[in-house]
């Protein structure tokens, strides 16, 4: 009886542990202010198939080049079976690893961009509102292997200099990593037949390239070297309180 009182006891306070783990992060967020940066005017790609009108809109661009990934409904509408899709709803909820984060699919528009491809190498610059950030998080994801990132943050008072390769969208992530987390986990990839092509086992990622929290943020020029093909999906802050 002994033993069961202190194995029980054992349970409840790593149990407890966890939520608190789980509340104090909810609460971190929540109590600053995250911002989902306007990124529009940078998507360039479809490489989300969705159910818009009663109908699949397929992908047009794939996140390697031949898949792309399907909401629930459009999986529903296509009877996959115990489909490894996206959710419907594009806002990801926030938790110990990175605050909630919107995507640019919907199934209530067939048309608007969602994504921004680079197939070898490229760049483009995020334009950010003035703020001190305490993080900044880019959804993204590498097929045919890892993709090396280079990335000037501008602040009001100079430039800082900042380095990342994001692992395949294939590749499992540790858990206390320092930098990336996942968006959406083990996912199943579609042809452009929309035909399920792998079930599981890929993601998006979500990099936090940690900005200065004591100097004014006003951009971010991200520059990808050869090699791997890169899928931009997304940017949001978390401002300095």
């Amino acid at each position: 009886m002994e033993y069961l009182t202190k194995s029980f006891t054992k349970y409840l306070v790593k149990s407890t542990a966890i939520c608190a783990l789980f509340i104090s992060s909810f609460g971190f967020y929540k109590a600053r202010k995250v911002i989902q940066i306007d990124v529009k005017t940078l998507l360039n790609a479809r490489c989300v198939t969705t159910f818009t009108g009663g109908k699949l809109v397929t992908w047009t661009k794939g996140i390697d080049k031949d898949n792309g990934y399907l909401t629930m409904a459009a999986a529903d509408f296509n009877n996959d079976k115990d489909p490894h899709a996206l959710p419907d709803n594009s806002l990801f909820p926030a938790n110990q690893w990175h605050p909630e984060i919107l995507l640019h699919y919907s199934n209530e528009d067939g048309t608007q961009n969602q994504t921004r491809c680079i197939e070898d190498s490229g760049e483009f610059i995020i334009t950010v509102p003035r703020h001190k950030y305490s993080d900044l998080y880019l959804s993204l994801t590498s097929s045919y292997g890892t993709s090396s990132l280079y990335f000037e943050l501008t602040y009001t008072d100079g430039v800082e200099l900042r380095n990342f390769i994001v692992p395949d969208w294939f590749k499992d992530i540790p858990e206390k990593d320092p930098d990336f987390s996942y968006v959406v986990h083990d996912m199943g990839k579609w042809g452009n037949s929309n035909n399920l092509k792998e079930k599981d086992h890929h993601n998006i990622d979500a990099l936090n390239i940690h900005p200065n929290p004591k100097r004014i943020l006003t951009a971010v020029k991200l520059k990808k070297s050869p090699g791997g093909y890169l899928v931009f999906w997304a940017a949001t802050g978390v401002l300095k309180s």
